[in-house]
């Protein structure tokens, strides 16, 4: 069965990395929440266990792979959500499997094709992100590897294109473009604010476009939406700056469903 519900607004949320269990349960709490307010959400939990391509070797990578898996099978069985994490190397995706519903392929490694043929092998649903580098028609042929790979489910999630120096932009012509290609296209609202590179050694962030650049991006027929929330920012290991605090999130959700809605009407 599909984890994707054209008739449900698809919500991927979690924080940047999964830390520890305390930032999970809070997250996972809030979400259990806006699904209990809102049943046209259709929420999948994620988190990363691998921070890989940190700007700096000084940079928190996280919890590591077996902690990570363990963290996520715990907010499977206890909040009932389907999880997604991150893969960096083939060699990952059968363990990973065993307990995500959906792998992630960064944008930095769509066009890695062992890499997505091991993602697709899995038949677990595969959500691969464009690189900042590609522009949406280049996704034809990041999707057609996963399609020959015979992957379950096949997500395309947008999250902004290289703009000049440490500056990223969305077209918001890249949903129509990616759905014609005939999966479901998603926007990443916070890793497309981010400023690469920008804060000294590490990513920095402008949060405050994150609610503008999200409505606009259902408005033009996005498909879902993937917001990294952490209940502190400000003392998250990973881009803090673009994750939205986890108390804002439920104002920032409501208003996005608005959207939704009146774009679907």
């Amino acid at each position: 069965m599909k984890l994707f519900d054209p008739q449900r607004l698809l919500l991927i949320a979690g924080p940047c990395s999964l830390e520890n269990e305390t930032v999970c349960r809070a997250v996972a709490t809030t979400l259990q929440q806006l699904a209990a307010r809102h049943p046209e959400l259709n929420i999948v939990f994620k988190g990363s266990f691998d921070k890989a391509n940190r700007t700096s070797l000084g940079g928190d990578r996280g919890t590591g792979m077996a902690e990570g898996l363990k963290l996520l099978a715990l907010i499977k069985r206890e909040f009932g959500f389907p999880v997604l994490t991150d893969i960096h190397e083939r060699q990952q995706a059968d363990e990973v499997a065993k307990v995500c519903d959906v792998l992630q392929i960064p944008a930095f490694l769509c066009r890695q094709t062992d890499l997505l043929l091991a993602a697709a092998a899995t038949g677990r649903t595969v959500n691969v992100k464009k690189g900042q580098f590609l522009s949406p028609q280049e996704m034809e042929f990041v999707v057609g590897k996963l399609r020959d790979g015979q992957a379950a489910e096949i997500w395309q999630t947008e999250r902004g294109t290289t703009f000049g120096y440490q500056n990223l932009v969305v077209d918001m012509r890249s949903f129509a473009m990616m759905k014609a290609l005939g999966y479901p296209a998603i926007f990443d609202a916070t890793h497309s604010v981010q400023l690469p590179g920008a804060a000294g050694g590490k990513s920095g962030g402008r949060r405050e476009f994150v609610p503008p650049l999200a409505k606009a991006a259902l408005a033009a027929g996005a498909d879902g939406l993937f917001i990294e929330t952490h209940p502190d920012p400000a003392h998250a290991i990973s881009d803090g700056p673009n994750m939205i605090p986890l108390d804002q999130l439920p104002a920032l959700i409501a208003s996005c469903l608005a959207i939704w809605r009146a774009a679907r009407g």
